[in-house]
């Protein structure tokens, strides 16, 4: 038999999580089986299971690929300008995250069964933790060139400072997905000018 390569391993992950964010955007995160996903993907049980245990890891693998292609924008658009102001971290993350395959209404419905299920709460808190580790070290870097905005502890700031800044993602997210009239340009464009630059 033929040995996989880890490029053929990932290929398929990819194949099987792109399945998966298909059924949680027709279906909601709860609504969601592993065996829809099984259906959707068309591969066998066991080809599902030999990536993934559940649909919390397919989900959090999903998520991860969305980081991952974050931070790597905040790196080019850092590399471009140097230390970024808070405002503009958040504007091309949430940039990035609205253009996603993973829709804002599933983050939306992540975030509140994380609330009541203590294994998604588990899942989040595992997502978010290099979001807050990556934005406390950008709004650092820009702090310690601004003291003027944060005085002379950067690391202070940016730990009173991210947590502000991670609201703003799901109020944009809240906002897309609940109101018609809601200007997603606007809303970025004020996240960019109502911050310290």
């Amino acid at each position: 038999m033929p040995k996989v390569t880890e490029a053929y391993r990932e290929a398929r992950r990819a194949e099987i999580a792109q399945a998966a964010l298909r059924c949680f955007a027709a279906k909601g995160f709860r609504g969601t089986s592993m065996n829809d996903i099984i259906a959707a993907s068309g591969l066998s049980a066991g080809a599902i299971y030999g990536h993934y245990a559940s649909k919390e890891e397919l989900f959090f693998a999903a998520a991860q690929r969305v980081l991952s292609a974050r931070s790597l924008e905040l790196e080019q658009v850092r590399a471009d300008h140097g230390p970024l102001p808070p405002g503009e971290i958040m504007a091309t993350l949430i940039d990035g995250m609205r253009h996603e395959d993973i829709t804002p209404n599933l983050f939306l419905q992540v975030w509140a069964e994380a609330a009541i299920d203590p294994s998604v709460r588990e899942m989040v808190f595992r997502f978010l933790a290099p979001i807050r580790q990556m934005l406390r070290g950008l709004v650092a870097e820009w702090a310690a060139v601004h003291p003027e905005h944060a005085g002379d502890d950067p690391e202070a700031y940016a730990l009173r400072t991210v947590p502000v800044l991670m609201g703003l993602a799901p109020g944009f997210m809240v906002q897309r997905a609940v109101l018609a009239d809601f200007d997603e340009d606007a809303y970025l464009d004020g996240v960019r000018t109502l911050l310290p630059r």
